[in-house]
C-alpha cells in the first residue's frame, strides 16, 4: 500500500490519500458500472458534456465529452467576474465606484437591466447583476471599464483563460451572447470555477447572492440549486439555443467541496435533476471510499492570480511611426453570431464580416510597404503579399500611411497579431465593414 500525494505547485492545497492498486481499479469498474445506465439518456444528446471535480485537488470523479468544444452562453460571465475581482484585488476597479453605461451597453440583447446611456452602475451592483439576472448590458459595461472595448476585454479574457489553463477555451464577447468562435469545454469552465473560489475567497461569496434589487424591481437568482441542493453556494446558470441549459455548480458536504459543469441541458429542470444526480454519486464516492480518490487525468490546475495583458498592445518599434495601431475602431467588433441559431435568453447580434489587421501608420509609403513586407515574412502562412493595403489618412501631423492587411479571416487576424506583437510589430484587429467606413 503506498501513498498518493496530489500536489499543488501553483498555490492550491494538498492533500493525501493512500489507496491499494487492486482496490483503485475494482472501484473505478464498479463507479463506472454504477454511472452509465443513468447518464444514457444525458450522453444521447449532442450538446450534453459534464464533469466534477473535487475542488481541492483537481481529481476528476466524473466526466462525459468535457474535453468537447461548446458554447458555454452566460458562463462566460465567469470570466467576466474573474476579471472583475482580479481588477478589485489590485486595485484598479472599487466596490463602490460608479461605472458609466455607453451607448453600445445599452443596446445589448435581453436578458438586461435595461440601462440607459449615461446612467450610472456600480461595480458591486454589477457584479450582483451578473451574478443573478444575468445582464448582458452590464458585461458590457464592465467590460468597457477593464478593457475600453468589449473587444479588446474579450481578447484579455481568452488570454487570462491560457494563463488559467484553459487551453480550448475562446472568448468573443463578455456576456455569452452567440458568437460561433466563443467555445469553451466542460473541463474549462470547472478549472475557472476552481480558480474563483480559490484565488478570490474574498468575493466568492457574491456567487451566493439570491436575489438583486434595481430601481425598485427585485431579481431574483435563475440558479435554483441555490435552494434545493444542500451545500451549494455558487455559481452559475447560463442558457441560448446553440449551447441548451448550462450549468456550473460548487458544493460542499461534510467539508468537501466538489464543482460540477453541465452543459447542454434539454431543460433547467433536466439539467438541475442531472447535476443534482452526478453531485451525488461523486460525493457518494468520497463517502463510501475516503481512501479511494481514483489518480486519474486531473483538470489543469490554475495558476494564483496571473497577471492580465492584452494581446493586441500597442507598440512603436519603427522609430518612424506618427500614428499608433489604435483600439478605437473595436467598439463594434467580435460579436458575430451562428446564423441560423435563434435564442430565448440573450439575444443575436450582427453577422460576420472580413477582417484585417493594421501594423502602423508610417511618414511615407515607403516605410509602410517595407514594414508589410517585413511582417508577411515573420508570418507566411497567414498573411499574403496580395492582401496588402497602403491607405494614405490626412491628418493634423500632414499625410500618414496606415499599413495594412485586408481581407483576412478574423482567425488569422487573431493568430498574426499575436504572432507579430510578440516578434516586436505593432498589431490590432479590425473588420472590413469598419475600414470601409472610417478610413
Amino acid at each position: 500500500m503506498g501513498d498518493i500525494k496530489v500536489t499543488d505547485h501553483r498555490g492550491f492545497r494538498q492533500r493525501t490519500h493512500r489507496m491499494t492498486l487492486s482496490a483503485a481499479a475494482l472501484f473505478c469498474a464498479l463507479a463506472l458500472s454504477f454511472i452509465a445506465p443513468q447518464t444514457a439518456r444525458a450522453a444521447s444528446n449532442p450538446k450534453y458534456a459534464a464533469i466534477v471535480i473535487d475542488a481541492d485537488t483537481g481529481t476528476v470523479l466524473f466526466s462525459r465529452n468535457a474535453d468537447s468544444l461548446r458554447y458555454p452562453a452566460s458562463l462566460t460571465k465567469m470570466m467576466t467576474l474573474y476579471m472583475t475581482f482580479d481588477a478589485l484585488d489590485k486595485g484598479t476597479l472599487k466596490l463602490d465606484q460608479k461605472l458609466k453605461v455607453s451607448k453600445r451597453a445599452s443596446g445589448q440583447a435581453p436578458s438586461k437591466l435595461y440601462l440607459e446611456p449615461g446612467e450610472t452602475i456600480t461595480v458591486e451592483q454589477a457584479i450582483k447583476a451578473l451574478i443573478t439576472k444575468s445582464a448582458n448590458d452590464v458585461a458590457t459595461v464592465l467590460a468597457e471599464a477593464m478593457g475600453g472595448t468589449e473587444y479588446q476585454f474579450a481578447l484579455n479574457m481568452t488570454q487570462q483563460a491560457r494563463q488559467l489553463g484553459m487551453y480550448k477555451t475562446t472568448f468573443r464577447n463578455a456576456s455569452g451572447l452567440p458568437n460561433r468562435r466563443q467555445k469553451t469545454t466542460a473541463s474549462d469552465l470547472a478549472t475557472l470555477a476552481r480558480a474563483l473560489y480559490d484565488h478570490f475567497p474574498q468575493y466568492y461569496s457574491y456567487f451566493a447572492t439570491k436575489s438583486f434589487t434595481w430601481k425598485d424591481k427585485t431579481y431574483t437568482s435563475h440558479n435554483s440549486l441555490l435552494k434545493s441542493y444542500t451545500g451549494t453556494d455558487g455559481i452559475k446558470t447560463g442558457y441560448t439555443r446553440a449551447s441548451g441549459f448550462n450549468l456550473t455548480t460548487s458544493a460542499v458536504h461534510d467539508d468537501e467541496r466538489l464543482i460540477g459543469v453541465v452543459l447542454g441541458g434539454r431543460s433547467s429542470k433536466t439539467r438541475d435533476a442531472h447535476m443534482k444526480l452526478i453531485l451525488d454519486q461523486s460525493f457518494s464516492k468520497l463517502k463510501k471510499n475516503p481512501e479511494l480518490i481514483p489518480r486519474l487525468v486531473n483538470v489543469p490546475t490554475p495558476r494564483l492570480k496571473p497577471g492580465t495583458e492584452p494581446l493586441f498592445l500597442v507598440k512603436d518599434t519603427s522609430g518612424t511611426a506618427v500614428e499608433l495601431a489604435s483600439n478605437s475602431a473595436a467598439d463594434e467588433l467580435g460579436n458575430d453570431i451562428e446564423t441560423g441559431l435563434p435564442i430565448i435568453e440573450q439575444g443575436d447580434q450582427s453577422p460576420p464580416r472580413d477582417w484585417g489587421i493594421q501594423i502602423g501608420a508610417f511618414k511615407s509609403a515607403e516605410t509602410a510597404r517595407e514594414y508589410l513586407n517585413k511582417a508577411q515574412a515573420a508570418t507566411p502562412k497567414l498573411l499574403s503579399a496580395k492582401d496588402t493595403i497602403i491607405l494614405p489618412v490626412e491628418t493634423n501631423a500632414g499625410t500618414v500611411y496606415r499599413a495594412r492587411f485586408s481581407p483576412i479571416s478574423e482567425m488569422d487576424a487573431a493568430q498574426a497579431c499575436v504572432t507579430l506583437i510578440d516578434k516586436g510589430f505593432s498589431c490590432f484587429a479590425f473588420s472590413e465593414e469598419i475600414r470601409t467606413t472610417s478610413g
